[in-house]
């Protein structure tokens, strides 16, 4: 396929995802439940050289399969200081994904995903180096949500991210 070909495509599935497929999130690691993570780590302060926890790590051994949590595009797949191995994903309703400390990479930036595709397996890479295997896992919104579930406002940094928890099943 050209390349003029693809990104035309890419750019159109890009447009549409934010506005017709349904985000239907599934929890990314393979056999993890809300049991293998603490509820209270997300938006945690202090937390080391981000300053803040900004999404939740998901315990599992090293090399656990993980898949994406929603259909999309992946915009990234690489390497970081702080995160390590990650992928980044554009998902419906324009929310990015963000998977940190990779053991393994197993997919490339444009690829389209589904919750069913495996992008990678559990690890310790980047800062998580010498703590227990983990996948960290955020969702940033392009479209801000100022407001909590509570109807109070929050801070303009965190309405920029969205908490795991309450999308998961």
């Amino acid at each position: 396929m050209k390349r003029k070909t693809k990104f035309f495509i890419a750019i159109t599935f890009v447009l549409a995802i934010g506005f017709i497929i349904p985000q239907n999130l599934k929890m990314p690691v393979q056999n993890a439940t809300k049991a293998d993570f603490n509820a209270e780590t997300f938006w945690y302060y202090p937390w080391g050289k981000s300053v803040t926890h900004k999404g939740i790590d998901v315990f599992a051994p090293t090399g656990t399969d993980i898949n994406s949590a929603t259909r999309g595009i992946v915009l990234y797949a690489g390497n970081i200081s702080l995160g390590g191995k990650f992928v980044l994903i554009l998902g419906p309703k324009w929310r990015l994904h963000y998977y940190a400390h990779l053991n393994s990479i197993q997919t490339s930036s444009f690829s389209f995903v589904s919750s069913n595709t495996k992008i990678g397996s559990v690890g310790t890479s980047g800062n998580a180096a010498g703590k227990s295997p983990h996948l960290h896992y955020s969702i940033l919104t392009l479209v801000p949500y100022p407001w909590r579930k509570d109807g109070s406002r929050q801070g303009w940094k965190k309405m920029f991210y969205l908490n795991p928890i309450d999308y998961l099943p």
